[in-house]
């Protein structure tokens, strides 16, 4: 243990990606700071100052002795922790805390836990600690690049519409609907050989999502009977999905009610493989880009504690 410091099991290390929070983040930085003063919290924190810092700084924080991590910042902040939580060697993932106070636009994650997308409150959860140990997920591509991802990753479809976001985010929260239908008019479908538990499929495909949580897309919800800790994963194949199909059923991709439509069929698996015959489409990971090409997906099974309502 000679090279970690004395363990900080009280202690919380803050991240902060301070390009988050519209514009708006050093005024809830002083609120997040004034209420950790109020409830004497002891914490350190560090901003993020490049792409995916907090890799870095998580590893960081846990070789100094911190076992408790607050995220502050969306999706892609909190992607990026549990990306260093999962390639750090220091300790074991499950003795290891995430809390998240969500700022930004997409801030997915936290919906399958009725987080509040609220500092005050969201912070008032954190400090009751009510944990769950959560599985998460690891993706493989073509290269052997590893990817961890807590909520929803998936191919096609999806990844596009997050190739397109990167342009359209000063959109803010529409931007995801504006990337979604210039997707459905632009993207072409493929045919994905997909391989799970000893079956080979062959099909035409929209897109293929694999869930360990619930919503993603700014609240879509593709998978159905999520649980965040059976170590299964949730896939969700949309096979030859229209513009008009999608269209019609736009309250079904929020309600969830979409994984019933004739074109869409559903897996709980530990581990796939999705080749795609004659393309190389994007690759998202909690609406991060991560590559292009085929993919193979396995489960850590309860894998690291995080916070939750």
């Amino acid at each position: 243990m000679s090279h970690i410091d004395k363990i900080n099991t009280n202690s919380w290390f803050v991240i902060a990606n301070s390009t988050s929070g519209n514009g708006d983040f050093s005024k809830q930085w002083k609120e997040i700071q004034q209420y950790l003063k109020h409830k004497k919290i002891d914490y350190s924190f560090a901003f993020t100052k490049f792409s995916k810092h907090e890799v870095d700084l998580v590893q960081n924080a846990i070789k100094k002795g911190f076992r408790n991590i607050i995220s502050v910042g969306g999706d892609g902040t909190l992607h990026n922790v549990v990306h260093g939580i999962m390639l750090q060697r220091y300790v074991k993932t499950s003795e290891l805390t995430i809390g998240v106070i969500p700022l930004g636009t997409g801030n997915d994650w936290i919906k399958t836990y009725n987080i509040p997308n609220h500092i005050e409150k969201s912070m008032e959860i954190i400090f009751r600690k009510n944990t769950i140990l959560q599985d998460i997920g690891v993706l493989k591509t073509a290269d052997n690049k590893l990817t961890y991802f807590n909520n929803v990753a998936g191919l096609g479809y999806d990844g596009y519409i997050v190739n397109k976001l990167k342009s359209l985010k000063r959109f803010g929260a529409i931007s995801y609907l504006l990337a979604g239908i210039y997707g459905l008019l632009f993207y072409k479908k493929s045919i994905f050989k997909i391989i799970y538990d000893d079956k080979v499929i062959e099909t035409n495909c929209l897109m293929t999502i694999i869930g360990i949580c619930k919503f993603s897309g700014g609240g879509m919800q593709f998978t159905e009977n999520v649980n965040t800790t059976d170590g299964l994963l949730d896939i969700t194949v949309a096979k030859n999905l229209t513009f008009l199909d999608l269209v019609f059923n736009l309250p079904k991709l929020y309600n969830g009610k979409i994984v019933h439509h004739k074109k869409i069929a559903t897996y709980k698996t530990k581990k796939i493989t999705v080749i795609p015959q004659n393309s190389k489409p994007f690759i998202q990971a909690d609406g991060e880009l991560v590559g292009t090409g085929a993919i193979t997906v396995e489960i850590v099974e309860k894998a690291i504690n995080f916070i939750i309502n």
